[in-house]
C-alpha cells in the first residue's frame, strides 16, 4: 500500500514537472532529460522555487504599479493646484517656453533634485562643483603619478640596457678566460706527461749508471751538498784573507801566508778527492 502512495506521488510530482517544464519552455520543446526519482525530485524543487519567486514578483510589480498609479494622480493633483494659484495653463506657453520648462525638468533629473526650485538647484550645482575640483585634484595626481612612473620607467629600461651589456661583456671575458683556462690545461697535461717521461728517464738512468757501478756520491743532490759545504768551509779563508787584505804590504810575511795557503788549498784539495774518488785516492 506504501509502495502504491509512493508510486502515486512519484507520478504526480512528475506531471507537475512536466507542466512546468512546458510553462518555462513555452513553444520551444523541452530538452530530454533522464527520467529518475532523483532529477524528478531535484526539479520539483525547482519549480516549487520558482512558482514562489513568480509569485513574489507579481506582487512587487502590483506594488510598483499602485505606486505609480499613487504618484501620477499626485502630480496631477500638484500641478491642477499650481496652474489654478497662478492662473495658468501649459497650453498658453509657446515652443519656448516648453523647451525651456522640459529643459529645467531634464536638469532636475539629472541632478536629483526633489523640485525645480532655485533652492534645490543651487545645492545640487554646488555638490558637481565641488565633484569636478575634486575629479580635476585627482586627476592631477595621477598625472604626477604617472609622470614618476615614466620617470622611473625610463630609468628602468636605461640601467637594463647597461645590464645588458655588462652580462653580454662579461660573457666575452668568461669566454676568453674558459678559452685560457683550457689553453692552461692542456699546457698542464703536456707537463704532466713531460714530467713523467723526464721522471721515467732520470729513472732509467739512474739505473744503468747504477749498473754500470757509479758511486752515489757523484750524484746531483750529492754534488750540490758538497758544494754547500765547501762554500761554509772557505768561507772563514775568505775572512780570513780579507784581513790580510788591509795590512802593509810585506814580501817575506806575504810569501808564509801564500804558502800557508797553499798547504791549506792542498788539505781542501785532498779532502774533496778523497770525497769524490775514493777508490782513486785509494790508489795513490
Amino acid at each position: 500500500m506504501a509502495a502504491l502512495q509512493e508510486q502515486g506521488g512519484q507520478l504526480q510530482k512528475g506531471a507537475q514537472v512536466a507542466a512546468w517544464l512546458k510553462t518555462v519552455f513555452g513553444d520551444q520543446p523541452v530538452p530530454p532529460y533522464e527520467v529518475n526519482p532523483r532529477t524528478t525530485e531535484v526539479l520539483a524543487h525547482l519549480s516549487e522555487r520558482n512558482k514562489a519567486r513568480d509569485r513574489d514578483v507579481a506582487l512587487v510589480i502590483e506594488d510598483l504599479k499602485q505606486k505609480a498609479s499613487e504618484y501620477e494622480s499626485e502630480a496631477k493633483h500638484l500641478q491642477d493646484l499650481l496652474l489654478q494659484s497662478v492662473n495658468f495653463s501649459l497650453a498658453n506657453l509657446s515652443s519656448t517656453g516648453s523647451m525651456y520648462l522640459n529643459a529645467l525638468v531634464d536638469i532636475a533629473m539629472v541632478l536629483e533634485t526633489k523640485d525645480s526650485s532655485l533652492t534645490s538647484f543651487i545645492p545640487a550645482v554646488n555638490d558637481l562643483t565641488s565633484d569636478l575640483f575634486l575629479t580635476k585634484s585627482k586627476n592631477e595626481e595621477i598625472k604626477l603619478e604617472l609622470s614618476k612612473l615614466e620617470k622611473n620607467l625610463t630609468g628602468t629600461l636605461v640601467l637594463e640596457k647597461c645590464l645588458q651589456e655588462d652580462l653580454k661583456k662579461a660573457e666575452q671575458h668568461l669566454s676568453k678566460e674558459k678559452a685560457r683556462a683550457d689553453r692552461r690545461l692542456q699546457n698542464m697535461e703536456f707537463l704532466k706527461a713531460k714530467s713523467e717521461e723526464l721522471r721515467c728517464g732520470v729513472t732509467t738512468a739512474e739505473e744503468q749508471l747504477s749498473a754500470r757501478g757509479m758511486d752515489a756520491s757523484l750524484s746531483h743532490q750529492s754534488l750540490l751538498a758538497l758544494a754547500e759545504e765547501l762554500k761554509r768551509q772557505t768561507a772563514p779563508l775568505k775572512k780570513k784573507l780579507e784581513s790580510y787584505l788591509d795590512l802593509m804590504p810585506n814580501p817575506s810575511l806575504a810569501q808564509v801566508k801564500i804558502e800557508e795557503a797553499k798547504r791549506e788549498l792542498v788539505r781542501s784539495s785532498t779532502f774533496f778527492l778523497s770525497i769524490f774518488f775514493p777508490k782513486k785516492q785509494n790508489k795513490y
